[in-house]
């Protein structure tokens, strides 16, 4: 089954294009093949759990000279959270994404976007991965730029132009892999980078594509195109990218540095640890010192990368595993942060925290969809935020990494504050007249149907952390030991 994460986004995809005028069918099928998507997806992850990784030799060409599919226990847990998200955003942009872009193909390329994160999840060679990638930088590129409006364009400019550079990285990395290894597949690279004699090289390349993803990932000090573009498109389009983008690099990156880099572990987690500390620090105050909800919300997405990359930089099994916790925790709280905020600006018709307020006032129901992922967000108990840091600073303290513990406490209390005062301008204060729209516009259920959902399913997360962090201790098991993923893909460990 493991093709169909693939298969159904595309199938949809191209039955969009056919129905390419007729709006209301899109916006049915977009709804239907992200609900087959998760129950697809569902399954795949007891199959996993129960029989083990999942391979296909696509074609009945036997690994490495053949294209192989392969998802282990992480692959599923990202496969299954994206899909759902995915299914979410669905239903909330059959009011989210305005007639105009609905025409101009919205549709259509949120499926093809799919796509290309589940073959990114999904693929076991390192050329396959690169296409995926392009798929999603071409889908993205016109979702952020569709519309057409200046913002749009210059966001989307400066996206395109820092992505392009990543994947010539990206590109030259596989080139200088194939060059020392003559092969691609994941599995066997693995076996091979064991048995070179110049580490160096090794190292040389594992930097090359530690710059290269970081770059799509948004850590430090490669963020800066993220600020600069993910506030312009519309809400629906930001939570989207929010989701699925910078944490597929993360996937990507954890996936690469468990599997294919651990030999030189004292350097490159070294750099991964130190990128991890600054990722968090400039990402909170970047988000303390804005105004405009848009913006704020998305310097926290480059501040919780941090938080993921600072268990990638422990590289102990329990780090790993609270790193793989704490994505699925920001994916669904973050993702209903932005549709909150969706909801704010049409109430109240701006971003600005200067012209909002009066929320809670007049509408308690929807202010609790803000607060409740924004205090998980910020790291307070019972909610998911806190386990997944809690097992990040037990992992620092396990590491005797204390400097990062540190750092990774203080940014919590900052996001606490920059939440704060997201809560006390929008929702607490009471709002200057001239700015003040009317708050009885009714907010459709196609809102906030899905907001509802992805904040119960946030809260479900930490009531459930005991089991839950126990699958992600079995996804991180299986990473930080590669020979179970080699002799799944190839059949033995040669």
């Amino acid at each position: 089954m493991i093709v169909f994460p693939i298969l159904i986004p595309f199938a949809f995809a191209i039955l969009s294009v056919f129905l390419w005028e007729y709006q209301r069918v899109k916006r049915v099928l977009a709804i239907i093949g992200t609900g087959l998507l998760v129950v697809t997806n569902i399954i795949i992850f007891i199959n996993v759990q129960q029989e083990g990784i999942q391979v296909l030799q696509v074609g009945n060409w036997p690994a490495p000279y053949g294209i192989s599919l392969v998802v282990d226990l992480f692959s599923a847990i990202m496969l299954l959270t994206t899909s759902i998200v995915a299914f979410l955003l669905a239903i909330y942009s059959w009011k989210g994404i305005d007639t105009q872009r609905r025409k101009y193909g919205y549709f259509p390329l949120f499926q093809f976007l799919l796509m290309g994160v589940n073959g990114s999840l999904c693929t076991g060679d390192l050329f396959n991965l690169y296409v995926w990638f392009e798929v999603m930088l071409m889908s993205s590129f016109v979702l952020i730029s569709l519309g057409g409006e200046r913002s749009q364009i210059e966001g989307g400019i400066k996206y395109v132009i820092l992505n392009l550079l990543a994947s010539i990285l990206f590109l030259s990395a596989i080139g200088l892999t194939y060059n020392l290894a003559g092969t691609l597949n994941m599995a066997d690279l693995a076996l091979r980078f064991q048995a070179v004699h110049s580490s160096g090289q090794v190292t040389v390349i594992a930097v090359l594509f530690l710059v290269a993803f970081g770059i799509k990932s948004a850590i430090f000090p490669l963020f800066f195109w993220l600020p600069a573009s993910y506030h312009t498109p519309p809400i629906t389009v930001t939570a989207l990218f929010s989701a699925l983008l910078t944490k597929v690099g993360m996937y990507t990156l954890i996936r690469f540095f468990t599997l294919l880099f651990p030999m030189d572990s004292q350097y490159t987690h070294t750099i991964i640890l130190i990128s991890a500390g600054f990722t968090m620090l400039t990402g909170v105050l970047g988000a303390a010192s804005q105004t405009d909800i848009r913006r704020l919300l998305s310097f926290h997405i480059i501040s919780q990368i941090g938080y993921i990359l600072m268990g990638l930089g422990l590289f102990t099994e329990y780090a790993i595993a609270a790193s793989i916790y704490f994505l699925v925790h920001i994916i669904l709280a973050k993702t209903a942060l932005f549709l909150s905020a969706g909801m704010v600006e049409y109430i109240q018709g701006s971003f600005d925290l200067k012209q909002l307020g009066g929320l809670y006032k007049n509408r308690v129901g929807l202010s609790m969809l803000f607060l409740l992922p924004a205090l998980s967000v910020a790291g307070l108990p019972p909610f998911s935020g806190f386990f997944a840091k809690l097992g990040l600073i037990i992992a620092g303290f396990e590491s005797g990494q204390y400097f990062i513990i540190g750092v990774a406490l203080v940014v919590s209390l900052m996001t606490l504050f920059s939440m704060t005062k997201v809560w006390n301008e929008a929702y607490w204060k009471t709002p200057k007249e001239s700015k003040y729209l009317d708050q009885q516009r009714t907010v459709s259920a196609w809102r906030w149907v899905p907001s509802l959902i992805m904040v119960l399913l946030s809260v479900l997360l930490g009531l459930l952390a005991n089991p839950i962090f126990e699958v992600s201790q079995a996804a991180a098991a299986q990473l930080m030991d590669p020979s179970v993923y080699i002799r799944a893909v190839l059949g033995v460990v040669r």
